[in-house]
């Protein structure tokens, strides 16, 4: 990925903690997931392998997306003011928004 990538990730993400469309931590990420309330689940490029796996068996399990991002868990945690290395996005619009900007190749 490149730093272009990262920051729009970032951007989009402070956008969406803004407009409350994210629920941040792995245990809301994944009670957001079960109750179907999250689109996709984003996590931090330095979340533990182990929070990584779990993270994709959930999104797998209840059918959502799973995006691992360049954004470090500091990053994140500037964002939303807690350090954190996964976030579930509640909103379809910003769920796009992040699969457009991290599957884009071109950059």
């Amino acid at each position: 990925m490149s730093s272009e990538k990262n920051r729009r990730t970032i951007n989009l993400l402070g956008i969406c903690l803004r407009a409350g469309k994210a629920v941040k931590g792995f245990d809301s990420a994944v009670e957001a997931a079960k109750n179907g309330t999250a689109h996709c689940i984003l996590t931090a490029s330095d979340a533990s392998e182990k929070t990584v796996k779990e993270a994709s068996f959930y999104c797998e399990k209840y059918g959502i997306k799973h995006f691992r991002t360049e954004a470090s868990k500091y990053d994140i945690g500037r964002l939303c003011g807690k350090e954190t290395g996964v976030v579930a996005v509640t909103d379809k619009g910003f769920a796009d928004g992040f699969e457009k900007i991290i599957s884009d190749v071109s950059q």
